[in-house]
């Protein structure tokens, strides 16, 4: 069984009110609550030898909404830091990214103007290992539009959750706000356990 984590530690984060983190907290929660039910509906279901059930098959589709909810608050929240922790200029990520994109600022561009997109969902900057690369991709929705075998290094909620009640529809000042809060050596974890994986 899932176990909601605590992120109580970012209350006080500069550009995010208690309120706001709060609302966000108990939100994640609910898809928590959720992927344990949906599991065990999918598991009562399964015993009962109603897995060929259109109940059944509606129920596995909704596990990919609630799961992706779950852990990708899990990485937007582990993701920040109140105050933020910089990215090394001299860290193999920050290295990777200006050789991508010409320059780090570049790389950040691209990033600010993916979470810029008018709709909700989220903006990611994920690794490819299989050809050692890097994109700012949109996700429109929970469940869909992921890069296959590709890994979440940086995560941005950008649904109207994570900003409207401390900035109305100013998304673009929600967006610096969270740079700011970026957890960069989270983020360098990410990729150096995602490197230590690709030698075992």
């Amino acid at each position: 069984m899932y176990q909601s984590k605590s992120y109580g530690r970012l209350i006080g984060t500069p550009g995010f009110s208690e309120n706001l983190l709060n609302t966000h907290f108990t939100l994640y929660q609910g898809y928590v609550t959720n992927t344990n039910k949906v599991a065990d509906q999918l598991r009562t279901l399964l015993d009962s030898d109603a897995a060929s059930t259109p109940e059944y098959a509606e129920i596995t589709r909704r596990f990919g909404w609630e799961f992706n909810g779950m852990r990708l608050h899990e990485y937007y929240f582990g993701n920040m830091v109140s105050g933020g922790k910089q990215l090394a200029g001299g860290s193999p990520l920050h290295a990777a990214l200006t050789h991508q994109f010409a320059t780090f600022e570049n790389w950040q561009k691209d990033f600010v103007a993916t979470g810029a997109m008018r709709g909700i969902g989220w903006a990611i900057l994920y690794y490819d290992p299989e050809d050692d690369r890097y994109f700012n991709c949109w996700i429109n929705e929970h469940d869909t539009g992921h890069l296959a075998g590709c890994v979440p290094l940086l995560v941005m909620d950008v649904f109207e959750h994570a900003f409207i009640l401390d900035y109305g529809t100013k998304r673009a000042d929600y967006i610096q706000a969270f740079l700011k809060a970026v957890d960069w050596s989270k983020v360098d974890e990410r990729m150096m356990r995602q490197a230590k994986s690709q030698t075992i």
